[in-house]
Formats: structure tokens, C-alpha cells, sequence
């Protein structure tokens, strides 16, 4: 009687066969575990034997087998199978063709000693095993490289379409998906950063980022963040690149690229859920990829699905120079079979690129925090002023911990609003949170007493924007913020007497960039690969020693000039800015403006500025000290009140100095003056 059995690499089926009148009871599914060569296998002459003809169920299965017969038939190869008790070895047949059959040796027990290769030894590019024959899939009449593009080992590269070598190859198990994600697992918000580093690393002008409800096939409504941006999009490679479990670091010295460590996309996609769908277009082509911890859930190697579309005329046609039909389809039987997109709603998702580029990131199953989820999201009101906006909040709303930190208010570090406000040091991007557009807010223009501090440390220019930041002193928040390639990296971070006593510097903000210093002159990079804080190093160390001298000595010099009336006294920033929303250039407002008639959208050609986006921006002047008015409330300015006509010039700005105002009304509070506790 013929049974038939599927026999399989890697749980990919290589071709169905017919076994008449097997021996021995034998499963429907064959899975190969290694292949060796027949010298490292003893007496394979003295066991029984059966045979498996093809039964091919397609011609990929019947191509399939020829490649298979082939391999084992050039290069001497057996193939083994462990089955419970069993141990099959498929014998290299003595002529390959699509129609051979094969004959399998068999034993029981462990009588026969077999010197199998080590798992680390499969191959990326194929589903066979070699460690000590030729180096190109040519030489081993393997199908293409692209055609297992969904299948990744820790050695694929961006160099994807290049032979890769079969030598030493490993294999990255499925778990390993969730060890990527525990590199931002002190900070969930660290891993929505990583997909914001991406986008603006791919020139994005517009991002939305928001949670929403999806049905999933069981019936059961999860929710789905959503990371969508109108940047370059990507190609096939770099599609690739982006879902390969490692490649090569670039060497290019690009300041304003953050993207640095390859492992960005893929640690903060599994921080955040267990499912990743990607789709994303550029002018040419659109791709989509499918990273998932339940379509691996107990397989022994990783499998990725990726399909790649070329544009033909208004189209968007399966790119066959990148994968074959049958392994798209293959592809997209496994992205719908595994995820809540079907045929319909990836259609729908990809109108929404219309004739433009960018990216569109969907995670589902995301991480918990007990029963419920880690993250908790909000709409806000519609039409409601800018404290009922929309918001994603980490549920736990716990303050991160920093060394001589006392204040338990620092919202940055759970509301994702507030951490986007002040995440690039010039920002550029609309990002939006829930629908809601956030304001960005760059640190530097939104203090008093504003100084501009330089120097040098182990040879690198250095420079230092301080501060008094009112909001901050009710908050008893202070510290230095640390960003690199214009990234925040650092928040908060207390220096010089701030970390002995709590009052000491309250209040105040630093701002710098340290790009230069934490990046070698050799390449190498001082700062962790989840962005989230520098490595212990000289020029750490050396910067935090700098750093807090110039910090005490803002605090003395200014520290009686404040004199804060804490009940009344709201200090105006030196100069207050708006951004164009549509050059994302920022502009300094008369001293006399109020802020609060702006619109929502601004743009140059409006009052106060009335100029044009080629306007050069408006930049702070190294070495200048500002003065600032000292109000009570923005609405102190009242005709009956007690005011005095005082003279501010302000030396802040460069480029439009006329569009200034030289004077302005102020009521002079009450003076009270604040000492610091001392021990």
C-alpha cells in the first residue's frame, strides 16, 4: 500500500513522495535535520533500506527535488532524519533528475555512530547543509538566494544579492526575536524612539503615530500602533538590511543620521508587540515584510516573510528579480494566515500612500503590563485646548531613575507627547500622537538668563546652552540634557552640586550636543546601541566633570539675580519662537508679541515675522547673557498697574534684528530671594 510522505528543510516542503509498502511505521512529514557527508557516517552499507519516489505537488516541489538530488549527488551527501527511536539517512542517488527516486537507509537504535555537523552550520542562502564544499549557490545548483529571502540567519547582509558564503554559517532561533526587544526593556518608550530615528533618518517632513482598535481572525478586537511616514520608503535591499538579524555597520560620518547599530528597527519593533508588519513604497517599488514571534512559534530557525513589487506603468507588479511568484505567494499566504491584513486591508493601507513614498509600521499583540497592556492611549477632545490633546502614556506612569533626582513630576518619561516635544535638539518633523500635532520644543529657546558656554575636552569643541526654565522649578526638575546627532540620548541629568543637594540648581536646564566627543576619531561609537545613555569612558567622564563646574558656576553667578517670587513670578523666556509649518525653520517673536494669537498653523509670510521661508534662520549668539523680563503672569501686563518702561535689547538673534522690539511694559514683582539648604 503507498503512503505518501512530505519530506521537509527547515519546515519548508522540498516535495511530496510515495513510499510503497514501507517497512516500518513512518510519519507523514520527513524533516531533514542535517546533511553530512557519507564518510562521516559507519556501515550505512549493512542497513535496510526503502525507497520515496516524487510525487510533486506543484513544479516549485518538482524543481525542488532536482536541486535536492542534485547536491546530494555532486558532493557525496546524505541527508538525516531523526524520527522518535529512528534515524533515516536519504543516500545520494546515483543519477539526479526530477523523476529519481531515492533510497533510505534506516536503523533503530544507536548502534551506528553518526558524526553529524553542528546546527550552527546551516546555510542562509538555501535549505541545505554544507560546511566543506563550494562557496557559491551556483556551484551547488540551489535555487537563488532571493527565492529564501524570508528565511534569515544572523549572517545575511545587505549585500543580499551577493553569493554568500556556506562556510560557517548559524542559525538564529525564533526565540531570539524576543531577546531583541529586552534591549529597551527598562523604557518602552525607548523602542517607539528607534522607529522615530528611522523615519527622520529617511527625510521624513510628516509622521503620525497612534493607537487603534483591529479585529483580529479569532473575532477578538486587539489594539495596533501605528508608525506611518511620508519619508523615502524603502527598496528591496534595504528591506533587507532593515529585517536582518545583523549587517554591517556604516562608515559613513553623517551628523545628522542617528541610525547606527542595525539592530534599531528590530529592538524597538519587539519591545513594543510579537508582530511587526512593514509596508513601505518608494517612487519605484513597495515591499512588505512580516516579523513575528506566532508565525515562528516553535520553528528552529527564524522565518521572515518579504514580498517586493516593481511599478509597472500605474501598477505595482511582484518583482520577480527579487523573489520568484510562487515565493511571494507563498509569502502572502503566510502574512494573511498570521496577521490581521488581509488582501483587502493591505490594499487599503497602500492607497494610502497615494503616488508618494514612505513607510507604514503596524505591531500588534503588544506588550503587557500584568492583565493589561503596558501602554494606555487616549483621543483627547475634539476642539479642546492643548491640555486635552491626545496622548500614549506608559500605564505604569513611573519616573525613571536618575542619581540625586528628588522630583517625582518628570512627564518625558510617560507621556509621549511630552518625550517627542524635546526628542531632536532642531526639530524638523511634524509628528502627530493620536491626531493630535505635537509642539515641538527646543529646550534652548525656552529658557531665561540664557549663557552660552564653550570649551574643549580631550580636543573636541564643546558647547553649553544654560538656563532657568520656571516650569521645571515648580516641577523641582533639573539637570543637563545630552544629544547626539541632534538625538536626545540623556534627560535631566544632574551634575555638580545638583546630585548632593536638592535645591541647588533647581530649575536649571542645560542643553549639548556631544556628537563630536562621543564619536571616536576610529569609528567607534560612546554611546549604547538603545541610544539611551552614553558608555563608561574617558570622554563620559571628562564631560561630566566639565559639565558640572559649568553648572555650579551658572548657579552661583545668577542665583540671587533670579530672585523668585514663587507665588506669583513667571519668568518669559528670552525670546520666544515659532516654527513655519511649512519650512520647519524657526522664528524669534518680538517682545512684545503674544504668543497665544498664533494660529495653530504658522507660516513666515504671517505676523509677527512677515517674511519668507528663504529667510536664514534666526540662531543664538555664542557668548551672549539675555535679559529677560520677569512677569507676573502673561496677562500682567494691565494699563492701571504699576508698570515701568525698561529697555531690553536683545542680542539673542541674527539675521532679522529689525523685526525686534526694543521695549516693553513690565510690572516688577515682589522680590524674594532663595536660599539653598546647606548641611
Amino acid at each position: 500500500m503507498a503512503m505518501t510522505i512530505i519530506l521537509k528543510k527547515d519546515n519548508k516542503v522540498i516535495c511530496s513522495t510515495k513510499c510503497l509498502d514501507p517497512p516500518i511505521r513512518l510519519p507523514k512529514d520527513l524533516s531533514i535535520a542535517s546533511v553530512v557527508s557519507t564518510e562521516k557516517v559507519s556501515s550505512l552499507s549493512r542497513l535496510p533500506r526503502f525507497s520515496l519516489t516524487p510525487a510533486p505537488d506543484n513544479s516549485q516541489e518538482k524543481g525542488e527535488w532536482g536541486r535536492f538530488l542534485d547536491f546530494l549527488h555532486e558532493y557525496n551527501r546524505v541527508a538525516v532524519i531523526n524520527f522518535e527511536q529512528h534515524k533515516f539517512y536519504i543516500l545520494p542517488p546515483a543519477i539526479a533528475s526530477t523523476s529519481s527516486p531515492i533510497n533510505v537507509a534506516y536503523h533503530i537504535d544507536n548502534t551506528f555512530s553518526v558524526d553529524t555537523l553542528p546546527r550552527d552550520c546551516e546555510s542562509a542562502a538555501s535549505h541545505l547543509e554544507e560546511c566543506g564544499g563550494p562557496n557559491t549557490v551556483e556551484d551547488l545548483k540551489l535555487p537563488r538566494p532571493e527565492d529564501h529571502a524570508y528565511h534569515f540567519t544572523a549572517e545575511t547582509s545587505s549585500e543580499l544579492h551577493s553569493l554568500l558564503s556556506l562556510k560557517n554559517s548559524i542559525r538564529v532561533d525564533p526565540s531570539y526575536l524576543k531577546t531583541l526587544g529586552q534591549v529597551h526593556s527598562g523604557w518602552i518608550f525607548g523602542g517607539i524612539a528607534e522607529l522615530v530615528d528611522n523615519s527622520r533618518d529617511a527625510k521624513t517632513t510628516k509622521m503620525d503615530i497612534f493607537v487603534d482598535m483591529i479585529k483580529l481572525k479569532s473575532g477578538q478586537d486587539v489594539p495596533m500602533l501605528s508608525v506611518i511616514d511620508n519619508g523615502q520608503g524603502m527598496n528591496h535591499d534595504e528591506v533587507m538590511k532593515m529585517v536582518s538579524c545583523g549587517h554591517k555597520q556604516s562608515d559613513k560620518d553623517d551628523k545628522d543620521h542617528i541610525g547606527k547599530f542595525g539592530v534599531g528597527f528590530k529592538t524597538g519593533a519587539m519591545r513594543l508587540g510579537r508582530d511587526v508588519l512593514v509596508l513601505t513604497q518608494t517612487t519605484n517599488s513597495r515591499s512588505l515584510a512580516f516579523i513575528s514571534q506566532s508565525l515562528n512559534a516553535g520553528k528552529d530557525n527564524i522565518e521572515i516573510p518579504v514580498i517586493s513589487y516593481c511599478r509597472q506603468g500605474q501598477r505595482m507588479e511582484v518583482d520577480i528579480n527579487m523573489q520568484s511568484e510562487a515565493l511571494a505567494k507563498y509569502n502572502l499566504k503566510a502574512i494573511k494566515e498570521f496577521s490581521p491584513f488581509n488582501k483587502y486591508l493591505i490594499g487599503e493601507k497602500a492607497a494610502l500612500f497615494g503616488e508618494g513614498t514612505g513607510t507604514q509600521i503596524y505591531i500588534w499583540n503588544l506588550e503587557k503590563w500584568g492583565s493589561r497592556y503596558c501602554l494606555e492611549w487616549h483621543d483627547g477632545l475634539k476642539g479642546g485646548s492643548s491640555f486635552h490633546q491626545g496622548d500614549i502614556v506608559i500605564r505604569s506612569k513611573r519616573c525613571r531613575s536618575r542619581i540625586g533626582q528628588i522630583s517625582q513630576k518628570v512627564p518625558l518619561d510617560y507621556s509621549l507627547r511630552a518625550y517627542l516635544e524635546v526628542i531632536f535638539l532642531v526639530p524638523r518633523m511634524k509628528i502627530s500622537v493620536q491626531g493630535a500635532l505635537v509642539k515641538s520644543r527646543p529646550l534652548a529657546n525656552f529658557l531665561t538668563h540664557t549663557v552660552i558656554e564653550t570649551g574643549e575636552i580631550l580636543g573636541s569643541p564643546i558647547q553649553l546652552i544654560l538656563g532657568f526654565s520656571q516650569l521645571e522649578w515648580e516641577q523641582a526638575n533639573c539637570g543637563i540634557f545630552l544629544y547626539w546627532h541632534g538625538r536626545l540620548i540623556e534627560a535631566y541629568k544632574r551634575v555638580g552640586g545638583m546630585i548632593h543637594n536638592a535645591d541647588v540648581g533647581r530649575g536649571v536646564i542645560g542643553v549639548v550636543d556631544v556628537t563630536t566627543l562621543m564619536d571616536g576619531q576610529d569609528g567607534h561609537v560612546w554611546v549604547h546601541n538603545n541610544k539611551q545613555g552614553f558608555q563608561d569612558c574617558e570622554p563620559y567622564a571628562c564631560l561630566e566633570e566639565w559639565l558640572g563646574r559649568k553648572a555650579d558656576e551658572f548657579w552661583d553667578n545668577n542665583f540671587d539675580s533670579l530672585k523668585l517670587d514663587k507665588d506669583n513670578c513667571v519668568f518669559k523666556p528670552d525670546c520666544e519662537w515659532v516654527q513655519c509649518d511649512k519650512c520647519r525653520k524657526w522664528r524669534v517673536l518680538p517682545s512684545d508679541f503674544d504668543s497665544r494669537k498664533l494660529p495653530m498653523q504658522w507660516f513666515c509670510y504671517m505676523v509677527p515675522f512677515k517674511g519668507q521661508c528663504a529667510d536664514a534662520e534666526q540662531k543664538m549668539e555664542d557668548g551672549v547673557v539675555n535679559v529677560s523680563t520677569m512677569r507676573s503672569g502673561y496677562d500682567c501686563m494691565l494699563k492701571d498697574s504699576d508698570c515701568k518702561k525698561i529697555e531690553v535689547v536683545i542680542k539673542t538673534t541674527t539675521g532679522t534684528d529689525d523685526k525686534l522690539v526694543n521695549s516693553e511694559d513690565v510690572r516688577l514683582p515682589s522680590l524674594k530671594r532663595l536660599r539653598g539648604l546647606r548641611r
